[in-house]
């Protein structure tokens, strides 16, 4: 197989390459930071087609928002430049709704509601804090409750006169225990007035949460819906009108463009035609056959492991016993320092395993990710490193010497 420049199925330049960079082959599923889940070919599509044409951007929203509404039941929708922008705009509108002279006064709150309430354990950190999210727009931020106790007393006693919304994040980055039940929270909100936004970025659930009591949701289209970047906005109509109009004041740095609203509502139509069961079938095949790949060496058990927060596919988590004489850490750094560049999920890499998520697998990469897994194995038995604290500074360091490479730092 090749690498450098061209797949196993395509004789093409690799476009990495051609830009002078690592390929990379990206098994955490949907971070951003590796470019969410590759886009769908027809996606790419609308994508290509549409750039080279001149299009009416609110049109082309209000299309949008006709493909949103058929695809989640909502009234309404709209494409935001990213799920975090999606956040920030509907926080804006909670607070403006559809006054020009208010949403061009943003971020001053004066005169408004301002605050938005959200339980401690969803003080998430999903690549910059969300609280930055509600405080962008000039709101402020009113946690309540303790990351492993939450009640419904607790939220109503957060609710106040000057609160403009209440915020629910669905990930598997908030605490997994004691926090309030949608349903129940929404139910609060609604008995005094507040608008609930909730935060779906990477879940599968386009329609529960509007049922359940949702005004507004937020969506990623790059990371599962299989579109370009950006965000896909639904819910009431005034609340989502609201949030659309904050293109003309504090939404103006957070634009998408056309590409972006094109793709999302071809990649949107798609997903709702798939079969999930089919589509989890056919992700488990890899897995299966990188859990088989491990199974004879000593000191590695790997395991399937379903979603945390019920989405429909597994990840394959590599667990690495304390008896192995080596640790994870070790097994992941590397994976990443390999050719090519190979990168997992982190998040438990402390309690000694890592995820490997196979949604955005490229063709003629299953069978290199299983000789390079072996071979990242037999490399961290011999060439052990100092600990996770020691891999998280190196990579903090990566960020501190941008814009030059780990090579160029070094020279």
């Amino acid at each position: 197989m090749t690498f450098q420049g061209q797949t196993q199925h395509d004789a093409n330049p690799d476009i990495r390459v051609s830009l002078g960079c690592t390929p990379v082959i990206n098994l955490t599923g949907t971070l951003t930071t590796l470019g969410g889940i590759s886009a769908r070919p027809e996606a790419i599509a609308a994508a290509a087609a549409i750039m080279g044409r001149g299009v009416d951007i609110v049109e082309l929203q209000a299309r949008a928002s006709r493909a949103i509404a058929e695809v989640t039941g909502a009234e309404a929708g709209f494409v935001a430049a990213c799920s975090s922008a999606g956040i920030c705009m509907a926080v804006a509108g909670a607070m403006t709704g559809d006054r020009m002279t208010a949403i061009e006064q943003l971020p001053d709150t004066t005169g408004m509601k301002n605050e938005v309430v959200i339980q401690v354990g969803h003080l998430v950190n999903y690549g910059h804090p969300i609280t930055q999210d509600i405080r962008l727009a000039g709101a402020r931020v009113r946690a309540f409750g303790s990351v492993n106790s939450t009640s419904q007393e607790q939220l109503a006693g957060a609710i106040g006169p000057d609160t403009a919304a209440a915020l629910f994040v669905v990930s598997h980055h908030c605490a997994p225990d004691g926090q309030i039940p949608f349903a129940d929270f929404a139910r609060v909100c609604r008995e005094r007035g507040v608008p609930v936004i909730v935060d779906l970025a990477a879940e599968y659930d386009l329609t529960g949460y509007h049922k359940a009591g949702a005004d507004i949701c937020i969506h990623s289209a790059h990371k599962f819906v299989g579109g370009a970047t950006a965000g896909i906005v639904s819910g009431r109509k005034d609340v989502v009108r609201a949030a659309f109009l904050q293109n003309y004041g504090i939404g103006r740095p957070m634009k998408v463009g056309k590409e972006g609203i094109a793709a999302a509502i071809v990649a949107l139509r798609a997903f709702k035609a798939e079969d999930r069961a089919a589509v989890r079938a056919e992700l488990q095949k890899p897995l299966l056959y990188w859990r088989d790949a491990v199974a004879d060496i000593a000191g590695i058990s790997a395991e399937l492991d379903p979603d945390p927060t019920d989405n429909p596919f597994d990840r394959l988590r590599v667990t690495v016993l304390p008896d192995a004489g080596f640790k994870a850490v070790d097994v992941v750094h590397a994976l990443e320092k390999g050719s090519p560049s190979i990168r997992v999920r982190t998040h438990q890499l402390e309690h000694g395993s890592f995820v490997m998520d196979p949604r955005s697998l490229g063709q003629g990469e299953r069978d290199v990710v299983a000789e390079r897994l072996r071979a990242a194995i037999g490399e961290a038995r011999t060439n052990r490193g100092e600990g996770v604290q020691a891999w998280k500074i190196e990579r903090a360091n990566a960020l501190r010497h941008w814009p030059d490479t780990q090579s160029e730092a070094a020279s």
